[in-house]
């Protein structure tokens, strides 16, 4: 339990009381402020996130009742615990009713005070465990869970938020890892289409004819192996959302296909001549600048305009560095629960040079970073060395008497694929790229031999 990450306002128009608090409870190791009356206590609860409120039952103008309703209006999940002199059955109902934690009758033990917020942390720890367990099964996003004090980042959530009440075109433009498919998800799930079917497909994971059935389907007898109609992914995200990832890797067979269903919301099975008509929104997305795709002829211009309805960029990370710590708060807590580790906290080595990486991979890279050092911690607190990037800087500084980039592109791949013992699912997530280019890159290396993958 991370005492530090709970954070404690206390409300009393005793200086005395104030003080006396802030003192016991800083010295368990919380984080604390406090407040002299009702209406400052209200103005620091919509401004900042609080995990207990402490409030005094009888203070001038806006009394504890008055403090403990509309706090629980902006903050419902914060603990709110009644600090009275004048405990009658009558005031600990009223205080229930409202939403009240317990209530602590004046002069206390700060003993028994401190059991109490222990209790409060504990469960209220457990409820985010299970809240970040029901989301990793369900692989559930919404807006208020992405994280950022980044202005611009900011901008494209209120984007995203105004977008997603649409049933328009979305083109979500950024570098691989900034979390493109997380940001659809989340506008799946707040659009009128969140009771129905969100799939996601990877263009560049498949061959064109792979992809084609695998987007549109195909009758029984299309190709060899068709044994049986199928349908594809446009047909089963009838009536929802349909994630096209890497769209600018499609061939220009598959951009008429696609432009035909934007334009028609039909298509026809692979090898059929019936048409079938859907209901789907779809949201693109690409780390490729499609414009200038389209002036090279590389690209459909009918289709870019037809797919830019709605752009969205994602800053790299590396723009946004304020964020960082959010996010390893954020990506801490779900590691925690995925991997069954109690891993609570970083430390301030940790903390700077996580601060001072680069971070070409973005947000996927910094995820895989975490896992890395939640795996390998050895206590409750994860240390510099931990998050393996000082060996990345001396293998990179190692290879630095490497002739050519082909080189040291293949001295990479051979070390991810060592660490991740041949798995070449994982490997390819380490390195930001699918598993057919990582098939095709180990061949052209002669790393090993496919089959044995």
């Amino acid at each position: 339990m991370n005492r530090e990450r709970t954070r404690i306002l206390i409300v009393d128009d005793e200086e005395i009381v104030r003080e006396s608090l802030s003192g016991w409870l800083e010295k368990d190791g919380y984080t604390v402020s406090s407040a002299q009356d009702g209406p400052s206590a209200i103005a620091r609860v919509n401004a900042e996130r609080w995990s207990i409120l402490l409030v005094d039952m009888k203070m001038p103008g806006m009394d504890g009742l008055q403090v403990l309703e509309q706090a629980k209006k902006i903050q419902p999940d914060a603990a709110v615990v009644i600090m009275t002199a004048y405990a009658t059955v009558d005031t600990a109902v009223a205080a229930m009713k409202l939403g009240a934690y317990d209530y602590l009758v004046k002069p206390f033990d700060p003993e028994e005070m401190s059991l109490m917020i222990t209790k409060i942390v504990g469960q209220q720890a457990l409820v985010r465990e299970n809240v970040l367990l029901r989301k990793v099964l369900k692989r559930d996003y919404r807006f208020r869970d992405l994280v950022s004090k980044n202005p611009k980042m900011r901008a494209v959530f209120e984007l995203a938020r105004t977008a997603a009440r649409s049933s328009s075109t979305i083109l979500v433009l950024g570098e691989s890892g900034t979390g493109k498919e997380v940001l659809a998800r989340a506008i799946h799930v707040e659009s009128p289409r969140s009771q129905g079917p969100f799939l996601a497909v990877s263009c560049a994971a498949l061959t064109e004819s792979l992809l084609e059935s695998e987007l549109f389907g195909h009758e029984r007898g299309a190709f060899t192996g068709a044994v049986a109609r199928q349908r594809g992914k446009f047909e089963a995200a009838h009536r929802g959302t349909i994630f096209l990832d890497e769209i600018g890797d499609i061939t220009p067979k598959l951009q008429l296909a696609l432009l035909r269903v934007l334009e028609e919301r039909r298509f026809t099975r692979v090898g059929g001549v019936e048409p079938v008509e859907v209901d789907v929104r779809v949201i693109a997305a690409t780390n490729r600048d499609l414009g200038k795709a389209v002036e090279q002829g590389h690209f459909r211009e009918d289709l870019y305009y037809r797919l830019n309805v709605i752009p969205i960029q994602l800053p790299p990370l590396r723009d946004r560095r304020e964020d960082i710590p959010l996010l390893v708060d954020h990506l801490l807590e779900q590691l925690c629960v995925e991997t069954g580790r109690k891993v609570e906290s970083v430390s301030h080595d940790a903390m700077a040079l996580l601060m001072e990486h680069p971070w070409p991979g973005n947000v996927r890279e910094l995820r895989n970073v975490l896992e890395r050092a939640v795996v390998v911690a050895s206590g409750s607190s994860i240390q510099a060395p931990d998050l393996g990037l000082l060996e990345a800087a001396r293998g990179e500084a190692a290879a630095g008497d490497m002739t050519t980039l082909e080189q040291v592109e293949r001295r990479h791949i051979a070390h991810v694929l060592a660490k991740s013992g041949g798995n070449i699912t994982q490997a390819a997530r380490v390195l930001d790229i699918d598993r057919v280019t990582l098939y095709n890159k180990i061949k052209k290396y002669h790393l090993r031999e496919v089959e044995s993958a």
